[in-house]
């Protein structure tokens, strides 16, 4: 028996175990399997590989294949299964044929960027191909980075320091003009409004190639995702070849679902997910099995690792083991968190508690076990996040500990479902226009643009946008193309985690906080708010919207606050729709959305102590919404089942969005909806669910592929599986709720949703 079944028996042993693992999934042992090249290595590579004994793993050998016959590629296998190792090699093998040939390599995080600068190096240093890799971002020093610029083979960098860099596209000639590889690491993290905008950014770094004579190839690296072939096009708008046969080897994992108790006779509220997860992981240091335990805020890093090092304490068997216990989140100085992960990595540490900032691959080594606390909001990243330990073949474990929402629930109770289900589908919404108009802007001060040759950069939007810009005086029409005419530097007008341009400056202290765009202020920074910052806790004094400009004083609360407001949509025009069956009928439509936030309540937990006015004007803006009709016959049956028809439709609401996330890679905080038992516009009851950005993100749109595949079937079973009677935040309340969770009826929706899917 293994150190992993000891300690999971042993947990079914202490006297805080009332049969919190709901399910256990044992991943197999997996042998290699190895794949071979169309012809070999350059010495200096196979030297490299032959020093490690290391044999190609049939993805690796397939990428390098690809990659050597011109074509872009998308690599989707696991965590930790060598997907870096088989483009370094692909690229080091070029820039060692061909001096003048220049790879950029970009991540998402600079941490991430420091860390693969390490292995590059001693990738360089052992094979003697002179690369002179280096970081190039915001924190590279100006003296460094004319020198990095000129000699520097290998530059890696960020999207938000490529997208402040390219108006300064001369001063890369040189590197440019050699360009052969674009690497994007992480490509399933580029979705929403940040895959948009980075997609746009990607398409003006190509017209920039183009301008000085190269045509990179795009390797992308990914987590398994379920359109990998249409995010790579999205993301690049090139053609990639997918490469998601996984050849690496691995021990034998336990998965393991921990589900709190209930605390509560009605079986409404459940022990806290978070000391839960303190018991885990003092346990599981006890038992020296070395684990990472992800959080959802940098605050519950810091409280977890608190509370296990003071459990220690407690035990005079284990106090010596309190000191081998470190959070680790971003906000630390770079020196601390190298300490941190090298610590972790020649086993010092036995417990690390961390934010996803360890979920992306900074290598820390091989652990024993991850306990996840919280379910990452999706299949994607509760894999990555597991996908952290494993120590060669040995067993390894990983454990989910869920809250009482919707989804977590979902999967605790379906666990086939999250096991046998695909990963989410990424969406990038290529359409949307603020995101067209600010690339466009951006690209008009980067070269001029000519209306014949650069539409192929900006897609069907391109010469609307141009007309648009122009009439705003924001380009100018030259004999040289279109040239950018704006007062402030484009790229300083358009943020890259938003659409919207009009956006509300958080200051404390009289000092820049963070920005947000106008919706997300209306949501969570008006007069009163308690607002979460990097697992800090502000209260904001003043919302100002004629200076755009939200003050906040530092509180350390343990209230939070929801914001109550009724929500108008307004359907301006349906662009797709079919008919189920008479009256249930599902379209997607361009609509107004008028959100009239009237108040809000203040809470402790769960626990309503107060309700203050908030004095806002209406917030309207277009979007684009998925939404479904119901038949007048099931509003009858509803009433004459004695349901509540308002209350049940807004339970649905309240399920589907709730759901929406297990479809599409979103957050539930991304999306709206409206439900009404008599829609103005379509003289019927009517569900809407629509993108909470203007414009829309490309939510709705996927949501309305999706709905009557196996959506409101998936959203009927979390309702009723549900153990409460009238509903609770694991079924159908929502946090988000502007209606305060009223009215709701549990039993209505469960109707609703028979008969519609009796109509499918």
């Amino acid at each position: 028996m293994s150190s992993i079944e000891i300690f999971l028996r042993g947990l079914k042993e202490t006297s805080d175990y009332e049969g919190q693992i709901v399910h256990t999934e044992t991943l197999p042992k997996k042998e290699p399997k190895y794949g071979s090249l169309d012809f070999p290595l350059g010495l200096p590579l196979q030297s490299f590989l032959n020093k490690r004994s290391m044999q190609l793993y049939i993805h690796q050998a397939e990428a390098i294949n690809e990659i050597r016959r011109g074509n872009n590629i998308i690599i989707t296998t696991p965590t930790a299964s060598g997907k870096t190792l088989a483009y370094t090699l692909s690229i080091f093998e070029e820039l060692w044929k061909n001096a003048n040939s220049t790879a950029l390599f970009l991540y998402p995080t600079k941490a991430l960027s420091n860390d693969q600068l390490m292995i590059l190096s001693q990738f360089e240093s052992e094979t003697s191909i002179e690369t002179k890799a280096s970081v190039y971002d915001g924190d590279t020093p100006s003296q460094a980075r004319p020198n990095i610029r000129q000699k520097s083979r290998m530059i890696l960098s960020n999207p938000y320091a490529i997208h402040q860099y390219l108006p300064w596209h001369s001063k890369w000639k040189k590197f440019f003009q050699g360009l052969k590889f674009i690497v994007i690491d992480e490509a399933h993290t580029y979705r929403g409004v940040f895959g948009a905008n980075c997609a746009f950014l990607f398409r003006r770094l190509l017209r920039i190639c183009d301008y000085y004579g190269s045509s990179p190839q795009f390797i992308l690296s990914s987590a398994t995702i379920a359109n990998p072939e249409e995010q790579a096009f999205n993301l690049t708008g090139k053609k990639c070849v997918v490469i998601s046969e996984d050849g690496s080897s691995r021990g034998r994992k336990f998965f393991v679902f921990w589900n709190p108790p209930y605390s509560d006779e009605a079986k409404c509220i459940r022990r806290s997910t978070h000391q839960e997860t303190m018991f885990l992981l003092t346990e599981s240091v006890k038992s020296s099995i070395q684990t990472l335990c992800f959080t959802i805020s940098r605050q519950m890093a810091e409280l977890i690792a608190r509370w296990t090092r003071e459990a220690l304490s407690e035990d005079l068997a284990s106090e010596f083991l309190a000191d081998r216990i470190s959070p680790y989140r971003a906000g630390y100085l770079p020196e601390e968190r190298r300490d941190i992960e090298q610590r972790l990595k020649n086993k010092e540490l036995l417990g690390v508690t961390s934010t996803t900032a360890l979920e992306v691959g900074i290598d820390v080594g091989s652990l024993d076990a991850v306990i996840i606390s919280g379910y990452p909001g999706t299949i994607i990243s509760t894999w990555q996040q597991a996908g952290r330990s494993g120590r060669g073949m040995d067993d390894s474990l990983a454990i989910l500990v869920p809250f009482s929402n919707p989804l977590d629930q979902y999967f605790m109770k379906h666990p086939e479902k999250f096991f046998g289900s695909s990963p989410e589908h990424a969406v990038i919404d290529l359409k949307n226009p603020y995101v067209v108009l600010g690339h466009l802007m951006c690209a008009s001060a980067e070269l001029p643009i000519a209306k014949l040759e650069d539409d192929k950069y900006f897609g069907l939007k391109f010469e609307e946008s141009l007309d648009a810009l122009q009439r705003h005086k924001l380009i100018t029409q030259t004999p040289r193309g279109y040239v950018y005419s704006g007062k402030m530097r484009a790229t300083e007008v358009v943020n890259i985690n938003n659409i919207s341009n009009k956006m509300v400056y958080v200051h404390y202290n009289g000092k820049l906080l963070e920005t947000m765009d106008l919706p997300k202020a209306y949501r969570e920074a008006y007069k009163g708010a308690v607002l979460l910052h990097q697992g800090e806790t502000y209260v904001v004094e003043n919302l100002d919207l004629e200076k755009m400009i939200a003050s906040v004083r530092k509180e350390d609360v343990e209230l939070h606050t929801n914001p109550l407001e009724e929500t108008d949509i307004q359907i301006l025009k349906i662009t797709e729709e079919k008919e189920i069956s008479l009256g249930f009928e599902l379209k997607v439509a361009d609509v107004e959305v008028t959100e009239f936030y009237h108040s809000y309540v203040i809470k402790r937990y769960d626990v309503i102590i107060g309700r203050r006015p908030i004095d806002l004007p209406p917030l309207k803006f277009q979007t684009v919404a998925v939404y479904f009709t119901l038949p007048e016959w099931i509003q009858q049956k509803v009433a004459e089942s004695g349901y509540d028809f308002e209350g049940a439709i807004h339970a649905c609401e309240h399920a589907m969005i709730a759901m929406a996330p297990m479809y599409a890679l979103c957050d539930r905080w991304d999306i709206g909806g409206v439900s009404s038992p008599y829609h103005e516009d379509e003289k019927k009851a009517a569900i809407f669910i629509y993108d909470g950005y203007e414009f829309g993100i490309g939510i709705a749109e996927k949501i309305y592929k999706l709905l009557d595949t196996g959506f409101l079937q998936t959203t009927y079973e979390m309702i009723s599986d549900c153990e409460c009677e009238d509903g609770c935040p694991a079924c159908i309340m929502s946090p988000k709720c502007g209606n305060n969770n009223e009215p709701l009826d549990k039993k209505g929706a469960l109707l609703i949703l028979e008969e519609l899917l009796r109509l499918l």
